[in-house]
């Protein structure tokens, strides 16, 4: 994230705006107070919201610290409440979306204004901390490791979350089928999944690690996928999600993969990529310079050595 707090007072300035805008909608549009606050009465909402939310985003855009922490903590508090209400309700679900995204914002913001980046080391720790796996064992042995994390993760990315955002689209009233979703969502999952294993796969055989950061591979990966996108892994998740997202029309699961891609591509690509660099030099400088992080290169690997101690 960009240590500007300009950015963060745009956002907040940005926020008051739209909370102003969103209350005269409630107040003379019947429709609008319905999707978003349900049967709450919106008088104790507004005597609480407007100085909290609206005026004090308005005063965390001029820089006022306790402004912005104050914000941002009523902020992340509402969003917990309408989450909570629609879920056992039924109602506001759009509220609870909005709020959830404000929330999000404001605490991006908050950090902007502080001068602060994302504290990403609080995230790479135990088994998410960047370091090699064990050398010399048997390449069927990380092989076998890489399979039963991308089981784990699968299980855990694809169908738990996924269920888990499903019925809360559901249940805040926020789901519609789409049609031809299943056909369309299948074929993808199927050509990311091919993608996902034979990046492993080569991970495993030819990096002699797994993806896991905790047992990451011993040797630079250029081969297979790698040798025409740098991140096949993360390409093929986000399009697993996207698929997931198709097969169940649910909108809510498709920007959860989007999503996902923002934050790998803002939090963990700078790291893994600085640790890819301290290992290996210029073979990775090489290499990243030839292929790109996301989009297929056309000419495969730039003459990039397959693989570098």
């Amino acid at each position: 994230m960009p240590r500007t707090p300009t950015l963060g007072r745009a956002y907040f300035a940005l926020q008051a705006a739209m909370g102003a805008a969103w209350w005269i909608a409630v107040a003379v549009l019947p429709p609008v107070r319905l999707a978003t606050l349900g049967d709450l009465a919106p008088l104790p909402v507004a005597l609480l919201d407007v100085p909290l939310f609206v005026v004090g985003s308005l005063l965390a855009a001029s820089g006022l610290l306790v402004a912005a922490r104050v914000a941002t903590g009523w902020t992340c508090l509402v969003a917990l409440l309408l989450v909570g209400y629609s879920t056992v309700t039924g109602q506001a679900g759009a509220g609870a979306v909005l709020m959830v995204a404000a929330a999000g914002g404001s605490v991006t913001a908050l950090l902007a204004l502080l001068d602060r980046g994302v504290p990403v080391s609080l995230l790479l720790r135990g088994p998410f901390r960047f370091r090699p796996a064990r050398a010399g064992r048997r390449r069927s042995a990380y092989l076998a490791a890489t399979l039963a994390q991308a089981a784990l993760f699968w299980g855990v990315l694809l169908i738990g979350v996924p269920t888990l955002l499903l019925l809360l689209e559901q249940r805040w009233a926020l789901h519609a089928s789409w049609g031809g979703g299943i056909p369309v969502g299948a074929a993808l999952l199927v050509a990311a999944t091919a993608l996902g294993v034979a990046a492993a796969a080569a991970m495993s055989l030819r990096g002699e690690g797994t993806p896991l950061p905790a047992a990451t591979a011993n040797r630079l990966v250029v081969a297979g996928p790698y040798r025409v996108v740098r991140n096949p892994m993360a390409v093929a998740g986000v399009l697993q999600g996207l698929a997931v997202g198709a097969m169940l029309s649910s909108w809510f699961v498709v920007l959860y993969a989007l999503a996902g891609a923002v934050l790998w591509h803002v939090l963990i690509r700078p790291p893994e990529e600085a640790d890819l660099q301290r290992r290996f030099g210029t073979a990775y400088l090489r290499y990243r310079a030839h292929v790109r992080c996301w989009v297929p290169a056309i000419r495969p690997d730039g003459g990039a050595r397959r693989t570098a101690p």
